[in-house]
């Protein structure tokens, strides 16, 4: 698996497992966090009961400096270890939930959709369990918890969250994201780039207008907009190396009030997207020319504004092997699967410009459902077994985070 040790510690010896009583508790909390959506810097309830959460189980949360999300550390910090971080994003999407469970969105036009609620109920419940294995004596070194608000806003909240402090006396950091290709109980594994940048893209161009019959005598800009929509991808395409997959998508093209004016603007906005972090750095430049040369050639003028969004996560092939062992320790080898990089974009990758961390795909699929439920999409729903199954993804990683490697 992407080279990476199949040694498969012995789950006999790993304390940490998840209780009965805690399972019953978390599939309600994540109900409840399901059905009151709060989309990102407005994560206000969400980071009410965590806090509350925590507290009750005599832990110190504390709030981001913004009032929303929040860090928590388990165990007495070491200067001289670092901590190992988990990390969960809280906020929703702004898209209708058209489900029929009982736990449905009780907010219009606000879902979550893409999991975070399951992310964050895995991460509260590795924090109550270790935070019992810290009583114990039996959390080797400490732990923190990270709690972070918009990941859905450009560029993300990750990268507040890493000015406010958050991954200060931290040395590595892991986290989930859902995965309905995956079944539930299992995790999927990648070492080196698993996710896409991520940039929007907008795009204004103007001419003088003009009458559809005399389109000659002035800026036809229905077509040049048109031409930048078709004739910009294909030209990116033969400027860079086609294994960064670099990828401009169009999702609105406006223009026009009346079928016989030829109008004087026209807008177009999408997100460019790529596989590798030095295409990444040089997209702007490429857009921004690859524009110009398409509006000026039809005579348009055009202004573009490119909006930074997020860098592929690259998982660090370390920590990558740290989730694979925790992961084998408490399911064995069969519950792990390889993944590929996906064109989507998620902010976690903020953290791992400061330090080494991974991310795994968690499996949200009742195993044998041939249904295809993906992200995003006001019908998405998870089989809740996955929530265990991240609890002590979460709960090993951080007891083998300090086994020494022999």
């Amino acid at each position: 698996m992407n080279q990476l040790k199949s040694r498969e510690p012995d789950s006999a010896t790993l304390p940490g497992k998840l209780s009965d009583p805690l399972r019953v508790e978390l599939i309600a909390f994540r109900r409840d966090v399901h059905m009151h959506p709060e989309l990102g810097n407005q994560e206000f309830r969400t980071t009410a009961v965590l806090k509350a959460r925590l507290e009750a189980a005599g832990l110190a949360p504390k709030v981001l400096p913004a009032g929303t999300g929040l860090i928590c550390d388990i165990g007495t910090p070491d200067p001289r270890r670092p901590m190992l971080a988990i990390r969960a994003d809280l906020d929703a999407l702004p898209i209708p939930d058209v489900k029929t469970v009982a736990y449905r969105s009780t907010v219009a036009n606000r879902a979550h959709a893409c999991g975070h609620d399951v992310h964050t109920t895995t991460v509260l419940g590795a924090g109550l369990v270790l935070a019992e294995l810290d009583r114990q004596g039996l959390l080797p070194n400490a732990v923190r918890l990270i709690f972070q608000p918009a990941e859905e806003v450009l560029p993300g909240g990750a990268a507040d969250a890493v000015a406010a402090g958050v991954l200060d006396g931290v040395g590595r950091i892991i986290a989930v994201h859902c995965d309905p290709r995956v079944d539930a109980g299992k995790i999927g594994l990648r070492a080196g780039p698993i996710t896409s940048a991520c940039d929007r893209l907008e795009v204004t161009l103007d001419g003088p207008g003009g009458h559809t019959a005399r389109p000659h005598l002035t800026t036809d800009l229905v077509t040049a907009a048109a031409r930048v929509a078709t004739d910009v991808p294909a030209v990116l395409a033969r400027r860079v190396d086609a294994r960064s997959g670099l990828s401009v998508t169009w999702g609105r093209i406006e223009s026009g009030h009346a079928p016989n004016v030829i109008p004087q603007h026209a807008e177009l906005s999408g997100t460019v997207r790529c596989l590798d972090l030095p295409t990444w750095r040089e997209a702007p430049d490429l857009v921004h020319a690859a524009i110009d040369e398409i509006a000026t050639l039809h005579r348009a003028k055009s202004t573009v504004n490119y909006v930074r969004g997020v860098p592929p996560v690259v998982n660090d092939p370390g920590v990558t092997e740290l989730l694979h062992d925790a992961m084998a320790a408490r399911r064995g080898t069969h519950a792990i699967e390889d993944t590929e990089q996906s064109l989507g974009g998620e902010d976690f990758s903020w953290y791992l410009e400061h330090v080494p961390g991974a991310m795994a795909r968690l499996g949200v699929r009742t195993p044998g459902d041939t249904r295809v439920r993906d992200l995003h999409a006001g019908d998405f729903d998870v089989d809740e077994h996955c929530i265990e199954a991240g609890v002590e993804l979460f709960t090993a990683a951080a007891l083998l985070d300090a086994t020494p490697t022999l």
